[in-house]
């Protein structure tokens, strides 16, 4: 009996600890090992392949540092995220967007509908001077209502989000975690040009993302769901189903029991989110877990207006609500009055009648747990990590591992780079930098001083990524022949000479900083010494010869100069539009006596680092 007892006690500890390490916030495991040397690989040349793996580039110093900590200790701090970044933080301080709430941002970047709806109960205007043709005064009355409520344009939130993206990947020393974030939200893809989701993209990125990014895929997938972002993007927060308790008083407009159901997340849960195109369901599917899904909406996040009078109501009656089945969760609302209370079926699981937000919940976790979708997301990581054509090993070590520790996505990719397929040659420098990956790379090699990153994101959207504006639920495709074409090229190269010619507003470059302030003898030197340091680990002779030719081009920095001085994305002469005021000493503190620095550079390293910086080389990672 004892015996019994002594092992029913070990084997509980044991599975309890095994939980723990499957489960727990933080890696610890020292028996980590990365097979790197059986693969033929340096530990150089290692540590410069995990880095173009995981972060946003390379520093001039980050590979020696990374040798020096040991590869493997240095993902483990990664997957923790937990390194101090003090200097992004103060940086982070110039974004206002950051430290407010959906309501906040809602109130204080109203849309211009609403503005109106808000003058018009205060009687600052009334509806026949909104309805009437000759409306200027109107417009002057409701820009002096702005004014006096303090209320900024909708578009500033917009510019921030992106200044404060680009600021992160730069500096950010927890380069994982921001990389994470990066590969979620395009999987997770909400547009900013539909409805209102511009207001919701600041919360969403940062609490449903960020702080997802590196944690149990169930928990990812069931916060994008309840996300006012998300409910709104793919048009959950009006899908409405039949009910018997509720009658459906005031939303059954058609005898058709589906009336005002909306299938458009039900669809992309599945297709984009969890199982995958080939996942195994049906449109029946589909149209059964859009009913299951139906009263999940948005709570109405602000006081005035006419949502503060549904708000009030909700409000007052919160307790007779709860008792009739309402959920209420932050910016969530499940409405029990909007949900289909009949028997569904999804995937041959049938969801009884009455069980409301259960139903959902329930749903949502057997999608995010399902074979499939182990498969779809081993697949997607090891396309974004390894190549766009992933070994088939690869990606069913991965997907075992999502299923046997229920999608905790640290120990997914901790089996995806203790995998052999990970280190083979064949994987080096397999993937294309997209546009945003390849500026926030040159910043980091070149060690550019940013001290305003508008004009940086305006030449990420000139090499074609509108970051935050792609339209479609699937985000942007992550494959080289989405971002190479003849004009990507050719903008990727005027961008990598503008930026080592100092054109871009915004930015300062010393490259005398690569050097040591040693400046190369010839021209043949420099391109070998820049090659070098922009290139590391790389072999870069055939990189040299293929751009010796180019040497001889001495008039191609007057040329740089002039695409510069025509380029829109590189003058940022409307810095201030939209009566923005952006804060640049928060973000660095310039130090003007080092400015001779740059102007001494010599025109033809200029030219030399533009060309290695667009070179097909260096657009790899």
């Amino acid at each position: 009996m004892l015996k019994k007892i002594a092992f029913s006690f070990l084997f509980i500890t044991a599975f309890t600890i095994l939980s723990s390490f499957y489960t727990s916030n933080k890696v610890y495991d020292d028996t980590i090992k990365f097979p790197y040397k059986k693969q033929g690989l340096t530990d150089k040349q290692a540590a410069a392949h995990l880095l173009s793996r995981f972060t946003f580039g390379v520093t001039p110093t980050l590979i020696d540092d990374v040798v020096k900590e040991g590869l493997e200790q240095w993902f483990i701090h990664q997957l923790n995220a937990d390194l101090p970044d003090n200097l992004l933080n103060e940086k982070l301080t110039a974004f206002e967007i950051l430290k407010l709430n959906n309501k906040e941002i809602f109130e204080k970047y109203p849309r211009n509908n609403f503005v109106i709806k808000m003058a018009e109960e205060e009687g600052v205007i009334t509806k026949e001077e909104v309805k009437a043709t000759d409306n200027n005064d109107v417009k002057q009355k409701l820009q002096a209502y702005k004014k006096a409520k303090g209320f900024l344009p909708p578009s500033n939130i917009m510019r921030q989000m992106v200044n404060q993206k680009i600021i992160r990947a730069i500096y950010t020393n927890n380069q994982l975690q921001e990389v994470m974030t990066d590969f979620w939200y395009n999987h997770f893809n909400i547009s900013a040009a539909k409805n209102q989701c511009l207001t919701f993209i600041p919360v969403y990125e940062n609490a449903t993302i960020r702080k997802n990014s590196l944690g149990s895929f169930e928990n990812l997938l069931i916060a994008t769901a309840k996300s006012p972002a998300m409910l709104m993007y793919l048009d959950n927060f009006s899908s409405v189903g039949f009910n018997d308790a509720f009658g459906n008083r005031n939303f059954n407009r058609a005898k058709n029991k589906n009336a005002g159901l909306n299938e458009n997340y039900a669809r992309e849960v599945m297709e984009l989110h969890t199982l995958g195109v080939d996942g195994g369901y049906t449109q029946n599917d589909v149209t059964e877990a859009a009913r299951v899904l139906t009263g999940w909406t948005v709570y109405p996040f602000t006081d005035k207006g006419p949502m503060g009078k549904i708000k009030k109501a909700i409000e007052k009656y919160h307790d007779r609500l709860t008792e009739n089945g309402f959920v209420h969760e932050g910016d969530f609302l499940f409405a029990a009055n909007r949900h289909d209370t009949k028997e569904k079926t999804v995937l041959g699981k049938k969801f009884n009648a009455g069980r409301g937000y259960e139903e959902g919940e329930t749903l949502l976790k057997m999608l995010a747990n399902h074979t499939s979708t182990a498969k779809f997301i081993a697949k997607k990581l090891a396309v974004r990590f390894v190549s766009d054509n992933p070994p088939q090993i690869l990606i069913n070590k991965m997907a075992n591992t999502f299923l046997q520790t229920k999608g905790n996505i640290k120990q997914v990719l901790l089996t995806m780079v203790q995998a052999p397929e990970f280190w083979t040659k064949d994987a080096l420098r397999e993937k294309i930098k997209s546009p945003f990956e390849l500026a926030i790379s040159t910043v980091r090699i070149l060690q550019a001083e940013v001290f305003n990153p508008m004009p940086i994101a305006r030449w990420i959207t000139q090499m074609g990524q509108k970051v935050y504006f792609y339209q479609a639920p699937t985000g942007f495709p992550d494959n080289t022949s989405f971002w190479i074409n003849t004009g990507s090229l050719l903008n990727r190269m005027n961008f990598g000479l503008s930026i080592a010619a100092n054109k871009i507003n915004g930015l300062k470059v010393n490259l005398a900083v690569l050097t040591n302030n040693q400046e190369p003898e010839s021209a043949e030197k420099a391109l070998a010494i820049y090659a070098k340091k922009l290139l590391p680990q790389r072999d870069i002779q055939p990189t040299i010869k293929r751009l010796q030719p180019l040497l001889q081009q001495t008039d191609l920095i007057n040329k740089v100069n002039n695409i510069t001085a025509k380029n829109k994305y590189t003058n940022d002469d409307d810095i201030d539009d939209d009566n923005m005021e952006y804060t640049t000493k928060k973000l660095v503190k310039h130090d003007e006596a080092v400015t001779n620095n740059y102007i001494d550079n010599q025109e033809m390293i200029k030219h030399i680092v533009g060309i290695i910086l667009g070179s097909p080389e260096f657009q790899r990672r």
